[in-house]
């Protein structure tokens, strides 16, 4: 009797996303095309001037002095809290959560690991590339700043550039960047611009970073959407790598345990030396099958061959010349 073997809720999953071997064709996986790779580089150059602009103490560090001394929370308080609740837009946690969410949903329905690889892909390199920069750069935020008019720079601060802004420029970029559609990309990149627009300045409202911090966070964020089509021939490999070690995973599973083959024993008990062992092929086991549960145990009776039986004994009187149906009844001996 052959035996299905009960599907995991992984084993599921991997189903699913095996029912549509090829990648859909309205999937469009961007290239590093001409026009980006200016984009790319016209980035990085103004990321380059930010920097250097605040190194040599520029009139951006004194606008930034001139913003935290305006305090706009004071100015505004009305908006404190609702602005309290909107920074968290830009938090690294709970939007990699939501942003997860909706593209686990979107590989699960176009049988694909692309997009939360490219999400993971997108993370990895804000964390790389926006910490490193924070580590070398050391410059503090406006609420410890030590003197006036100062860039703050290369004191252990980890401010510069801002952490919140380049994340939400990221994570809300990202789905403009695996939208299917056009209009969907359109839309979607206006959304993420004015969320991480909002999350920026929602910052230097609070006072948690300078305008310049905001400034070339919003480059960092865009630098790396603009360097993912690079990234893209490793994803692929990393998706192609993660179905083969599930391959190997499944074949594994589906190995079936050693067979012990039997050997044959001499009448002593001991194994035979000379005898080859005999191997038994699988049969079905010896105990007869199970009546179902609605039928009476035992041989099936007609109904008149049936004694009704009571506590006090059977209620049919004997009868000695009753003769069973389907027999033949005995012919008396001639000359009796």
């Amino acid at each position: 009797m052959r035996t299905e073997r009960k599907l995991t809720r992984l084993d599921r999953v991997f189903a699913r996303l095996d029912r549509e071997p090829e990648r859909p064709a309205h999937i469009d996986v961007p290239r590093m095309s001409r026009h980006r790779v200016v984009l790319f580089a016209s980035t990085l150059a103004f990321y380059a001037a930010i920097v250097w602009a605040v190194v040599i103490t520029s009139w951006l560090v004194r606008l930034d002095w001139q913003v935290m001394f305006f305090r706009p929370y004071q100015q505004w308080p009305e908006i404190h809290a609702f602005l309290d609740y909107y920074v968290v837009l830009g938090q690294r946690g709970p939007t990699a959560v939501m942003i997860a969410a909706w593209l686990g949903w979107r590989s699960w329905r176009q049988h694909t690991l692309r997009p939360l690889l490219t999400l993971g892909a997108s993370l990895l390199l804000l964390n790389l590339t926006v910490g490193a920069a924070k580590i070398s750069m050391g410059r503090l935020g406006p609420h410890y700043a030590t003197s006036v008019g100062s860039n703050e720079m290369w004191l252990g601060g980890d401010i510069f550039p801002s952490g919140h802004t380049a994340n939400a420029v990221v994570t809300w970029g990202i789905l403009a960047y695996l939208a299917s559609t056009p209009r969907a990309r359109r839309w979607l990149s206006a959304l993420s611009a004015v969320v991480s627009l909002g999350v920026g300045l929602t910052t230097v409202y609070l006072g948690t970073h300078w305008l310049s911090d905001v400034v070339l966070g919003w480059a960092a964020g865009l630098l790396i959407l603009l360097a993912l089509p690079w990234f893209e021939p490793l994803i692929a490999r990393a998706e192609s790598a993660i179905f083969d070690l599930r391959d190997a995973w499944r074949a594994r599973r589906r190995g079936a345990a050693p067979v012990e083959v039997p050997v044959a024993l001499s009448p002593l008990g001991s194994p035979a030396g000379e005898q080859e062992p005999v191997v038994r092929e699988p049969v079905a086991a010896s105990r007869p099958p199970r009546a179902p549960g609605y039928l009476a145990p035992g041989p099936h009776l007609n109904r008149s061959e049936r004694t009704p039986v009571t506590p006090l004994g059977s209620r049919r009187p004997p009868q000695s010349d009753r003769v069973t149906r389907g027999t033949t009844p005995a012919r008396p001996l001639a000359g009796g």
